[in-house]
């Protein structure tokens, strides 16, 4: 029986696997990383007094922290893994301008991991780098979405992206062509499941359990289904 009924078993997994390599390999180079820019001392020692932890839980606390931050680009090429290789979807690379497109919905889609990853004038630029990818012949009559995975407010839409030029003090103007989406909604429409986002979340402590050294029991898949409940709408 299969992991999920909108992916194959083995593009799950080849999936995870990325996820998994680049945390591991993070963790392997920590050591090396954690001195390679300079560490600001009195941060630490202020952290370590106030929080009452040693300096040996403190430097292992700021390792966690730097490979959570590589981990967060990790989980936003996995998003767009899984979704590029959604029947009827493809993954567009590193250089294919946007993340991924479905010829058969006509969508173009830019996945990022959370509403806040896009800061600022890179959100213009962003709606800027969907209208000229629009404009391609093979693109006529395409919809290009800023996907946000992680919405502000377990919030759900798929609305017009409008975002702010600060140069400018404006506005890019309302194209019923670019939009922005969160992600369980995107997952919907990517695989016309209702919880498609859901479901893998779920399934990913039992492929990992089963294809890899690390280990979950229902308890703590149940706690960290809590996030899931605090940051999406289950509706």
């Amino acid at each position: 029986m299969a992991y999920l009924k909108y992916i194959s078993d083995e593009n799950l997994i080849n999936a995870v696997d990325k996820v998994i390599k680049v945390i591991e390999k993070a963790e392997n180079e920590a050591d090396v990383k954690l001195y390679k820019n300079v560490v600001d001392p009195f941060s630490a020692l202020f952290h370590g007094i106030t929080h009452k932890i040693s300096y040996k839980e403190w430097i292992k606390q700021e390792k966690a922290r730097q490979i959570q931050k590589t981990m967060q680009n990790a989980i936003g090429d996995f998003h767009q893994n899984i979704l590029g290789s959604v029947k009827g979807w493809e993954n567009l690379g590193s250089s294919g301008g946007l993340d991924v497109k479905s010829r058969k919905q006509k969508i173009i889609a830019e996945i990022k991991n959370k509403y806040n990853t896009t800061k600022g004038n890179h959100r213009t630029e962003l709606y800027d780098a969907i209208k000229v990818m629009l404009r391609k012949e093979e693109y006529k009559g395409f919809v290009g979405y800023y996907v946000e995975i992680i919405p502000k407010n377990k919030s759900i839409y798929d609305i017009s992206f409008t975002p702010s030029d600060n140069k400018i003090k404006k506005q890019r103007p309302k194209n019923k062509r670019i939009r922005v989406i969160d992600g369980v909604s995107f997952y919907a429409k990517a695989t016309g499941r209702k919880l498609a986002l859901q479901e893998l979340f779920e399934v990913l402590p039992i492929v990992i359990s089963n294809n890899y050294k690390y280990k979950f029991n229902k308890k703590e898949s149940k706690q960290y289904f809590d996030l899931f409940t605090r940051a999406f709408s289950t509706e």
